[in-house]
């Protein structure tokens, strides 16, 4: 009996070693799906790689249109040099997403009525605490603009300018044919008063004919300073309705925080119905705009927070050496290869509700937090046993329970909510994924 027993638990190790890969059996339960980027029409995404007082921001262009109309206009606290302006690689920025994105995870109930294993049991999560150039109406001096440097980087013709007054400087963009919208004068004059440059950039057409590429890739900038802030006003001009902005922080200390704005953790470790499965997209969105609402829609929500040499459950691998170099990581050493610490954060902003750029501060916090929502499907086996009854009775209130989450986090209607849940009917539970079987038949192997 005794060399069965390990013979099967041999077997079925072999099996779930080939069913799961090696890293998910270290998982708290198993990745599904993930909340990212894309779930959103308009979403700008910045990455921002910081230590001490040197700032590494790479910025990815969401820009729909014919190229030529293109403009950006960043004020900068210093003047650029050409040496500290590159083109990123957009994978970057998708790995930086995909890897700090909220998640799914699904458990798989053992049988009540054999002891369970440890990887069944759902486990605590970590400590959550344009057209050419026009003629010049008026000369740069008379408009108090002055070209501080000029250079072309990849497909991007960028100057770097510094003004004397907002109307000047809103005069010296359209006459220089960048499209900029009506208005934009009244949101450039904090920027003037306290004596920031303006890194503009338009596109280079033949550079970008040659390039190949169908898509303007991220513009990323180094410099030296010790304010620590995205400026976010001038991304309200063209906003007709509210806009998401993802910000991935990459620090060697620990979280990041908007010093001038609440920071709030998004509603997470959620038990919630199964079906949400084949509708995540949908809840996520729900939930973030009712927590975005019930908040005030004015804080910064804290999506991701983790050490990036590892992840529970992962979404994505974490970012290789050279991957992290590219998001602009400057301080690791072959020594400390994985000294990052990357923090997540969402803001939806509208121009009345975050008349403020957002100002960031680090911190030496390292608690590890994600945005986690679980699935936990019943155990649909025989269960001849009292503890089998038991728990099958006790899955009409589970479900209750679900449902009432759900209401709760997305505003949804209870009583659609309710129309989708399982019957109490094991007859009607689907079959389990063969991984659950495995688990279950380890369960019994292990109890005789």
């Amino acid at each position: 009996m005794r060399s069965f027993r390990v013979w099967a638990i041999a077997l079925i190790a072999f099996l779930l070693t080939f069913t799961v890969s090696s890293k998910a059996l270290a998982f708290c339960g198993f990745y599904v799906a993930k909340a990212d980027a894309k779930l959103y029409n308009q979403a700008s995404q910045v990455a921002i790689a910081r230590s001490g007082n040197r700032t590494v921001l790479t910025m990815a262009n969401d820009y729909q249109g014919d190229v030529k109309n293109f403009a950006m206009v960043v004020p900068v606290p210093v003047i650029l040099q050409r040496e500290q302006v590159q083109i990123a690689d957009s994978r970057i920025i998708e790995r930086l997403d995909s890897f700090s994105a909220p998640r799914l995870v699904e458990y798989f109930d053992p049988d009540p009525c054999a002891p369970p294993i440890f990887w069944n049991r759902p486990m605590a999560a970590p400590a959550m605490e344009s057209a050419a150039p026009g003629r010049a109406g008026r000369s740069n001096q008379a408009l108090g603009v002055t070209i501080e440097e000029r250079f072309t980087v990849g497909e991007y013709d960028i100057l770097i300018l510094s003004a004397r007054e907002s109307d000047g400087l809103e005069t010296w963009l359209v006459q220089n044919g960048y499209r900029i919208p009506q208005g934009a004068r009244d949101l450039l004059r904090p920027y003037i008063r306290q004596r920031m440059k303006f890194f503009v950039a338009k596109v280079n057409l033949e550079e970008y004919e040659n390039s190949g590429y169908q898509a303007l890739r991220p513009l990323q900038m180094t410099y030296e300073s010790p304010r620590f802030m995205l400026p976010l006003r001038l991304g309200m001009v063209n906003a007709e309705s509210s806009q998401d902005l993802l910000v991935y922080i990459l620090s060697p200390e620990g979280q990041a925080e908007v010093s001038n704005y609440r920071t709030v953790k998004v509603p997470s470790d959620a038990e919630i119905p199964v079906y949400v499965k084949d509708e995540f997209s949908d809840f996520y969105k729900a939930m973030f705009q009712t927590s975005y609402t019930r908040e005030g829609r004015n804080v910064a929500f804290l999506e991701y927070a983790w050490d990036m040499g590892s992840c529970d459950p992962c979404s994505a691998e974490p970012l290789s050496p050279e991957e992290l170099r590219q998001a602009g990581v400057f301080w690791t050493r072959p020594e400390m290869p994985n000294n990052v610490f990357i923090t997540r954060l969402h803001v939806r902003y509208t121009r009345d509700k975050f008349p403020e750029d957002l100002i960031f501060q680090q911190t030496n916090n390292r608690s590890l937090f994600q945005g986690r929502y679980i699935l936990r499907h019943p155990y649909t086996g025989e269960m001849a046993c009292e503890a089998g009854r038991q728990y099958r009775r006790s899955l009409r209130q589970r479900f209750e329970q679900e449902a009432q989450t759900l209401a709760r986090l997305t505003g949804w209607n209870i009583r659609d909510i309710r129309d989708k849940l399982p019957q109490i009917r094991a007859e009607q539970f689907p079959a389990l994924p063969l991984v659950a079987r495995l688990q279950q038949l380890m369960g019994r192997v292990m109890e005789r």
